[in-house]
């Protein structure tokens, strides 16, 4: 273990799925790394893993869906975080529709939004997609309620390998 290895242990992020829709095909994964990035103007950045099919897709895309979760969803997050879309329809198991520019919104989500893709970084075995936010929504009015977080997917086995 590394002393970089003793910081990122006590982090605990929350978890989000971001999907992905380009030439008739969609994409979705489970993300633990992801944050906004900038007040003005607003934007957003999902970091998504060079072997995840998502990423594949979203670098065809125009717009990404950015989806947060709650613990109560974590059928949800195992779907996206569990399956590849290698292999799987994930979208044949979850309740979705096509949103602002092509984007892919799951309707379960407790919150959503749709962010034009201004930026691709690569930064190593992970790509950043800094997103411009034009579409949101949420499943009624906030109420507190937690969302989910890596300590709640830790039992989730990844559909592909880190490397």
């Amino acid at each position: 273990m590394t002393d970089f290895d003793t910081f990122t242990d006590l982090l605990n992020p929350d978890m989000c799925v971001v999907t992905a829709g380009a030439g008739g095909e969609r994409a979705g994964c489970l993300v633990g790394f992801a944050s906004q990035c900038s007040m003005r103007p607003v934007r957003f950045v999902v970091w998504l893993s060079k072997v995840n099919r998502t990423h594949e897709v979203a670098c065809a895309a125009e717009f990404l869906a950015v989806h947060l979760l709650t613990p109560k969803q974590f059928a949800l997050a195992e779907l996206f975080g569990g399956e590849t879309g290698d292999r799987v329809d994930k979208f044949a198991r979850a309740r979705w529709t096509e949103g602002h520019g092509g984007a892919v919104v799951l309707r379960d989500a407790a919150a959503w939004f749709v962010g034009r893709i201004e930026q691709r970084i690569d930064a190593g075995d992970h790509v950043g997609f800094v997103l411009d936010p034009v579409r949101s929504g949420a499943q009624g009015e906030p109420d507190g309620r937690p969302l989910l977080r890596l300590v709640d997917a830790l039992t989730i086995e990844p559909g592909h390998p880190v490397d």
